[in-house]
């Protein structure tokens, strides 16, 4: 019988862990999603993550892609962009995602294109939560809703219709607010509109008094809120109780329903927001109703209104690992190659480097009790 030394023993265990590495590597595609877990905009980020591992969960549920399931992981970046960067360095370094979900900020994502790791690796971040154009089209970014400048486009071509010509702007003062200041520029002079205040609170805070002071002095005939969730909720909160009876007009990435939670329905009343998502109102759409019978069976606290988004990332992410994407760069091309992908009455193209894959903007309001009128 052969005596084999330790040194051998060492080597030979050396050489099995080595082959087997690829076979535990491919146990399982891992989707990693660094967003705000916690501070003001934890509740983007927790309600993005719980959309998208809905999806996950079902794909997983019937046998993943290909037989390999989706890890999904969430991690929180506090809404630092410096935490952002090196969250995604680090995973890029030591876990080789197959994708990344849902980071939230357009700040966040700025730095990650200036960063330029991120467009290096060829690993993609399917759904950025930002619809500023600075972020629109760059290599590995890819936005699933409509731009904030088709948002602004369509609802100051609304106000200036309805012959509304003062308007307030409040904004984030951060690179969301500078697009939204631009393209509330361009088109209120293009529709004749007088923005008669500007008002910015700062980033990652719900400080809003000051806005709220300089919208009540200057006493416009709409506002629009270029603000996030909570920032919202207080400014909408103290307008309202101060006597201000403008009409509100609030942008997408505000979660309608947490502003309706924590108003009710009589300080919501009359709040009017942009939709460029299906809402779970429009059952005759196929995604909606998928959405609604999984999202009803995972009885998850963190599912509202912005899950949605999350939900269609993760869809158009498995429909790009469905065409045999093993890896990061693989992929990235896929993702990068999807055209007029029918997702069940919602449809993204990516195939426009100057916008994201959709352009569908609407617009809603809450009305009595709080019921969403469109």
């Amino acid at each position: 019988m052969a005596v084999h030394s330790p040194a051998r023993r060492t080597l030979v265990a050396l050489f099995f862990l080595l082959a087997i590495q690829p076979a535990l590597a491919a146990r399982d595609l891992l989707v990693v999603q660094v967003a705000p877990l916690s501070g003001p905009q934890g509740v983007t980020g927790r309600a993005i993550g719980a959309g998208a591992r809905l999806y996950f969960d079902q794909v997983n549920a019937d046998g993943g892609i290909n037989g390999t399931p989706i890890r999904f992981v969430s991690r929180d970046d506090g809404q630092n962009p410096e935490n952002t960067v090196r969250m995604i360095r680090e995973s890029l370094e030591r876990e080789a995602p197959v994708a990344f979900v849902g980071s939230v900020g357009t700040n966040n994502i700025e730095a990650l294109v200036r960063d330029g790791g991120l467009a290096r690796s060829g690993v993609p971040l399917v759904g950025a939560v930002s619809g500023a154009s600075s972020v629109i089209g760059k290599p590995s970014i890819f936005v699933v809703k409509a731009g904030y400048r088709a948002e602004i486009a369509r609802l100051f071509q609304q106000l200036g219709q309805t012959g509304q010509q003062r308007v307030g702007l409040v904004f984030q003062k951060d690179a969301l607010g500078d697009d939204v200041l631009a393209g509330a520029e361009a088109e209120a002079a293009k529709w004749g509109i007088n923005l008669v205040a500007r008002a910015g609170y700062e980033r990652n805070t719900t400080q809003v008094e000051p806005a709220v002071e300089a919208m009540l002095k200057a006493n416009p005939g709409s506002i629009f809120l270029g603000a996030t969730t909570l920032a919202a909720v207080e400014f909408v909160r103290l307008y309202r109780e101060r006597g201000g009876i403008a009409p509100i007009y609030g942008l997408s990435i505000i979660d309608s329903q947490v502003l309706l939670s924590k108003l009710g329905p009589d300080l919501a009343r009359g709040f009017a927001f942009s939709v460029v998502m299906p809402v779970e109102g429009k059952a005759a759409l196929p995604l909606v109703r998928e959405y609604a019978r999984l999202k009803a069976q995972a009885k998850n606290p963190d599912l509202g209104t912005r899950s949605m988004e999350g939900f269609i990332a993760a869809r158009a992410l498995v429909a790009a690992l469905r065409k045999g994407a093993a890896n990061g760069p693989e992929a990235g091309k896929a993702v990068a190659g999807i055209r007029k992908l029918d997702l069940g009455g919602y449809s993204l193209d990516f195939s426009a480097a100057d916008r994201s894959g959709s352009t569908f903007v609407d617009f809603a309001m809450f009305g009595r009790g709080g019921q969403i009128v469109q």
